[in-house]
Parts: C-alpha cells; structure tokens; sequence
C-alpha cells in the first residue's frame, strides 16, 4: 500500500515519543506528538480498513472507569481496546470497594496488576477531574517502583474538568482529512460558539479542548459566548499565547453572529458558565440537593433569554460562502427534535449530519493510537510489522 508507506514515513518524521507518557492535556504535548497521534490513527484506520489484523496484545486489559454517563467515548474506548488485542473491564464504584472507602491509591494498584492502559472520564467536579487523574498515575508510579506491579499502566484522559483530549484531537482529524492536510488549516477560522440548550450542567471541557488544540493549529480561532458565560481564565489565556505562537489568532466575543461571520467551521455547543459549574461542583460535593435544586432554575432561567444563540440557516450563511463546516461533539440538542428549543436547527443539523457522524468515528482510532503509542516504544515498526504479517481481522 503506497499510501501506508507515506504514513509510515510521516510517523519516522516526527521525531516524536509517547512512549509511557500518560495522555492528559493536549496542551502538555508537543506539536510533534499530536501530529504522531494523528498519523498512528490514520494507520490503524488504514489497516482497519484493508482487513488487516492490529491485535498487538495477546492478553491483558483497559480499564475503563466512567464517573459520568458517556456513549461516544465509552464504546470507541471498547473498540479502541478490541483493536489492538486488550480485553476492556469497566470500574464501576457502585460495585467496587470505592463506595466502601477505598483510596485511590489502593484502588489504582488493586486494578492494574495485568493492566495495560487505563482510561478516565471525570468531568462533572471543577478543579477536580485532572487531578485526579493525576492522583491516579502517582498512585501507579508508587506501586511500579515499589513492585507490586510488573509494568506501570498508561492513562488516557477520557473527559475530565479542564479538556476532551480524545474528542478534539478526533476533531482535528476530521478536520485534516475535510481540508486535505494540516496545513491546509491555517489561516481558517473556526468559531467555537456557545449555544442554548435546555439542561445546564454541561462541562467545559469541549470548547476548551477546542481553542487549546486549534490555536496551535495557526487557525484564528473565535471563541463566542453571551457575557457571564466564560470559560476556565488560564485556558482562555494559554489559548490566545498559543495562537500567538503557531501564526493564528484568538479572540473571545459576545456575539454568535460576529464569530460565525466568514468563518470556515463553526461549532455552536452549549456550556454551564465558569462560576455555574465552581458553585454546582460545591453544591454536589457537599450533597446539597435544595442548593442544586435552586441553582438549576437559575441557570436554566439564564439560558432561556439567549434562545437566539441557535445554529440556524440565517446563520450559517453569515460564514465563508455560506458553506462552513458544522461540528459537534454529540449529541447535540436540536430544535424540535431533541428538544423544543436548542443549540442546532433541524435543517442545518440534517444537512451536517452523516459529516457529524463521520467526525465522531475518528475517536476509537485516536484513542488507540493513544494507547499504542504509550505501550511502544517503536510504533512504526509494529506498524510495519502489523502490515506485512497481513493476518485477516476477519476470516
């Protein structure tokens, strides 16, 4: 396959490692290292798609322990773990010894004798959910250099408070594949909208992941949301240095239709504001059910006078030709359909959707390129390998 080769070629190229390196925040990578988990995804996709086995386990597990409700992420997970040979064991507190007041760093070893890779998705307590993942790898270095365990397992950030690192990058090659290559992308402007919804919880977590990857991408990023509806500060600030870097822009504006105004790609998701999600994170914590009770009315009463903050065809012909790309994580709330009122019209959403759909299947390459990659060290060598041994994936 030539154009296996040209992938090959492209991961040698970076220059870059992932080798034991947990996979948290994209913004703690460097350039070089997103760009190898672009192309390590597109050979597995590749050899996927030719009926070529990537089985490179012969036994052990991925943990997966969901704190949120999930369906994208949790089956590309699976499917992740199934592809390369790993067989998938959920970590349900409920069932576990957690509820009984286990520690974590009881826990994270008690999980990972036979453990390759763990995956975590804890997104619903601000200034909670990364450090716990990162409570969890110092639990696993403790238990690696002491010997209880044989190897120390990679951890892949799944959704916490902060990012979506498995959900932007997977945008990203989305993105790379509509507009033909990385390069392509600069200049391009996406804008990273908030949108009404009728339910106010939602993380923060998409559109930070969004303007913390693309702005390393020199796209002019346009970050848009009704005033009292902000995003984590040293996200926001690390974002405009980022585009500063990388030969983009970044702006932050209170108008959907300025963001949307020649843009290439436009991705309208609804968020709960920064200090929503700081006193819902107290309230939960603390158990106070009246308190969640009375901030959801006020929350939702804040949503409803920004009903005009939808997707709609007036707005989409207010970007680039009329033609932008629409993104979404997914689901997306969607007028009359979903919900009576929410962030995408019915006909803008009809007309993106199989391309929606398409977005979202990069995820299970991403993340198995985020556990190869950390499992490893030579990934275009298996790689290579995988390709020449040609065992059927199906018979």
């Amino acid at each position: 396959m030539a154009k296996f080769k040209e992938i090959i070629s492209n991961i040698e190229n970076t220059n870059a490692s992932l080798f034991q390196k947990d996979f948290l925040l994209t913004w703690n990578k460097s350039r070089e290292e997103l760009e190898l988990i672009l192309y390590v995804a597109e050979a597995l996709r590749k050899l996927y798609k030719n009926n070529i086995s990537t089985r490179c386990f012969d036994s052990g597990l991925a943990v997966s322990q969901f704190r949120d409700n999930s369906t994208r992420t949790r089956f590309s997970f699976a499917s992740a773990a199934n592809l390369l040979g790993l067989t998938v064991q959920d970590l349900d507190e409920g069932k576990s010894q957690i509820s009984h007041g286990e520690t974590v760093r009881e826990t994270s070893n008690m999980i990972s004798f036979l453990t390759e890779i763990i995956g975590i998705r804890d997104d619903m307590y601000l200034g909670a959910g990364h450090e716990y993942m990162k409570e969890v790898g110092a639990s696993l270095d403790d238990g690696f250099m002491n010997n209880v365990l044989p190897q120390r397992p990679g951890i892949v950030n799944l959704q916490c408070d902060i990012d979506h690192p498995t959900q932007s990058m997977a945008d990203l090659a989305h993105l790379r594949k509509w507009f033909g290559s990385l390069e392509e992308l600069k200049g391009k402007k996406i804008a990273m909208t908030w949108a009404y919804s009728p339910s106010y919880g939602k993380p923060l977590s998409v559109p930070q992941g969004i303007i913390g990857l693309m702005t390393r991408f020199g796209m002019n990023v346009s970050l848009a949301h009704p005033e009292g509806y902000g995003l984590i500060p040293d996200v926001v600030e690390l974002a405009g240095k980022q585009a500063a870097e990388s030969g983009g822009s970044f702006e932050v504006v209170n108008s959907m239709d300025e963001a949307f105004k020649d843009a290439d790609i436009v991705y309208p998701k609804s968020w709960a504001p920064f200090h929503i999600m700081g006193k819902r994170t107290e309230l939960l914590r603390a158990g106070d059910q009246s308190e969640l009770k009375e901030l959801e009315k006020e929350a939702l009463s804040n949503n409803a006078k920004h009903k005009d903050w939808e997707c709609t065809r007036d707005k989409m012909n207010l970007t680039k030709d009329g033609k932008a790309l629409y993104m979404h994580c997914l689901p997306a709330d969607i007028t009359d359909v979903s919900c009576k009122a929410g962030e995408v019209s019915a006909e803008v959403f009809e007309q993106y959707r199989i391309a929606t759909y398409k977005e979202a299947g990069y995820k299970p390459y991403i993340i198995a390129a985020m556990m190869m990659t950390n499992r490893f060290y030579d990934v275009a060598e298996l790689l290579k390998f995988l390709n020449k041994s040609n065992m059927p994936r199906v018979f």
